[in-house]
C-alpha cells in the first residue's frame, strides 16, 4: 500500500516537475553549434510533449484554457501547468519509428520526428517545425504548442572513423490542448507513431537493451567468412536501451500493407537468434519497440533533468554478447568504472550532455576551447569514442565535466585492450587445439 502511495505521488507531482523543467529549458538555452569544418550538413528533430489527462481527472471542456500564444512563454507555461486535469494528468512524448529503407542508416529506429536541413529553412529550428509537419502532420506553429527551448546540440560521427556526419539539434515543443492531435503519416518516411509516458521512460523496469551486429562492415572489406568468424569469437554489441510501452499508437496503413504483401516467413538464422537473445522478439511476437543510441542520449539529457535523476545512472556500459570477452571487459574496467560512477553520483550537480552512441554513429559532449594537438573528432571501435564539439559553448572545457562523459572516461582504452588479449588468447588457443588435434590425428594414422 506505501509503494503504491509512494508511486502515485510521484505520478501526480510529475506534471509540476516537467513544468520547472520547461521553465529553465527556457530561461537557459544552450548554445548554437557550429558545424565542422568540411561538415556542411545540419540536422533536426523536435522533441514534442503533451500531457495525456487520466479517467478521474478528466477536463471540463466549458472551463479550459486556451493558451494566449502572445503572452510571454513563461506566463503561457503557468496557465497551461495551473489547470487541474493538467497538475493529475500523465505527461507524454510523440515517438516515431522511421519506415524501413535501403540505404537508410536509422532504417527502423525509434526517433523523434525530425530530418536535415534545406537551403529554404530560415533556421534549425525552421527545419525541426518543417519534417514535423512534413512526416506526421503536426503543425508546431499553431496557438495551442509552446516552443519551449533547446536540448544540447551534437556533432554526430561515423562509428568506425572520425568523420563528421552532420549537427543534430533538438527543439522541445509543448502541445497544450487536451485532446490527441490529428496525424498524418508520410508512408516513405515513417511507418508509425507512438506516444509514450514520462513515467515509463523514467521507470528502472523498462531499462534494457538492444543487440546489434557489429560485423556488418565486415562482409565489405573482408568477406562473409570474416564476417561470420567476428560475429562468433564477439557475438552481438549490447547497447542501452528503453522498452518502450506507448499508450497510443498510429500504424501507418500504406507501410502495413507493403509489409503484409512482402512478409517472409523466418530464416533458419533468424529463427536461432531468437532462440539464442532473449531480449529479441519470438518469431510469433511482434518485435519490442526500443529507443536506443543517438534518441536515447537526446532524451537522456532531457530525462535526467526530472526526478528521481536517475537517467544517466540508468544508463549501461557497451559491452558484448560473449561471455568471456564480457567477462575480460568487466574484469578489465571494474576499478575505472567504479570510480566513474563514484564521481558521477557524488560530484556536483550539472545540466547533462551525453555521449550517444549506437552501432553506427557516435555523437560527441561539447567543449569551450579548440587545444592545439587535441583530435577534435575522436571515436574508437563501434562509435564507442569520446570525442570533442567544435565551437564555443558555456559548459566546462573538460569533457569530463559531462556525466557520461565522466562515465565513458577512460573505459574504451580499457575495451581496446580487452579486444587485443581476447584476439591474442582465441588466435594462440586455436593454434593450440588445431596443434593437438594434428598430433592426435598423425599419432592414429602412424599406428
Amino acid at each position: 500500500m506505501h509503494d503504491a502511495s509512494s508511486a502515485s505521488q510521484q505520478a501526480t507531482s510529475l506534471p509540476s516537475s516537467l513544468h520547472n523543467v520547461l521553465l529553465e529549458l527556457y530561461q537557459n538555452s544552450y548554445p548554437h553549434v557550429p558545424n565542422p569544418p568540411q561538415c556542411k550538413k545540419r540536422a533536426s528533430v523536435a522533441l514534442v510533449l503533451r500531457v495525456r489527462s487520466t479517467y478521474n481527472h478528466r477536463p471540463d471542456r466549458s472551463s479550459l484554457l486556451q493558451n494566449d500564444a502572445n503572452a510571454p512563454v513563461t506566463d503561457q507555461l503557468r496557465t497551461f501547468f495551473s489547470q487541474p486535469w493538467v497538475q493529475n494528468g500523465d505527461p507524454e512524448v510523440l515517438f516515431i519509428k522511421r519506415a524501413s529503407r535501403i540505404g537508410d542508416r536509422w532504417t527502423g529506429h525509434v526517433a523523434l520526428p525530425g530530418g536535415k536541413r534545406d537551403p529554404e529553412d530560415a533556421d534549425d529550428r525552421a527545419a525541426a517545425i518543417r519534417e514535423a509537419s512534413e512526416e506526421v502532420g503536426l503543425d508546431l506553429t499553431t496557438d495551442d504548442c509552446i516552443y519551449v527551448g533547446n536540448l544540447p546540440e551534437r556533432v554526430v560521427t561515423s562509428s568506425w572513423g572520425s568523420v563528421p556526419l552532420m549537427v543534430l539539434c533538438p527543439y522541445v515543443f509543448l502541445l497544450t490542448g487536451c485532446d490527441s492531435p490529428v496525424l498524418e503519416l508520410q508512408p516513405d518516411e515513417v511507418a508509425s507513431t507512438h506516444w509514450v509516458s514520462l513515467n515509463v521512460l523514467l521507470s528502472p523496469a523498462s531499462r534494457t537493451v538492444e543487440n546489434v551486429d557489429m560485423t556488418q562492415r565486415l562482409a565489405n572489406t573482408g568477406g562473409l567468412m570474416a564476417r561470420l568468424a567476428s560475429r562468433a569469437m564477439m557475438g552481438y554489441m549490447q547497447f542501452s536501451a528503453i522498452s518502450l510501452n506507448p499508450t497510443e499508437t498510429l500504424q501507418c496503413s500504406t507501410n502495413l500493407k507493403r509489409n503484409l504483401e512482402a512478409a517472409q516467413p523466418p530464416t533458419l538464422l533468424q529463427t536461432c537468434k531468437s532462440m539464442l537473445y532473449k531480449s529479441q522478439a519470438r518469431s510469433d511476437q511482434k518485435p519490442p519497440l526500443l529507443l536506443w543510441g543517438l534518441t536515447l542520449g537526446i532524451l537522456a539529457d532531457f530525462l535526467d533533468m526530472l526526478p528521481p535523476h536517475t537517467a544517466v545512472q540508468l544508463w549501461n556500459y557497451p559491452n558484448f554478447t560473449s561471455p568471456d570477452l564480457r567477462l575480460l571487459i568487466n574484469i578489465l574496467t571494474y576499478q575505472l568504472r567504479k570510480r566513474n560512477v563514484h564521481q558521477v553520483k557524488f560530484g556536483a550537480r550539472r545540466r547533462p550532455s551525453n555521449t550517444a552512441i549506437d552501432g553506427e554513429t557516435a555523437a560527441l559532449p561539447v567543449v569551450v576551447e579548440d587545444r592545439e594537438g587535441d583530435d577534435r573528432n575522436q571515436v574508437g571501435i563501434g562509435g564507442l569514442g569520446v570525442g570533442r564539439y567544435y565551437g564555443s559553448s558555456d559548459k566546462s572545457p573538460d569533457e569530463s565535466a559531462y556525466a557520461v562523459g565522466i562515465m565513458l572516461k577512460g573505459y574504451y582504452e580499457k575495451v581496446r585492450v580487452a579486444l587485443y588479449i581476447f584476439v591474442a588468447w582465441r588466435v594462440t588457443m586455436g593454434s593450440v587445439a588445431a596443434l593437438c588435434v594434428w598430433r592426435y590425428l598423425r599419432r592414429k594414422l602412424t599406428i
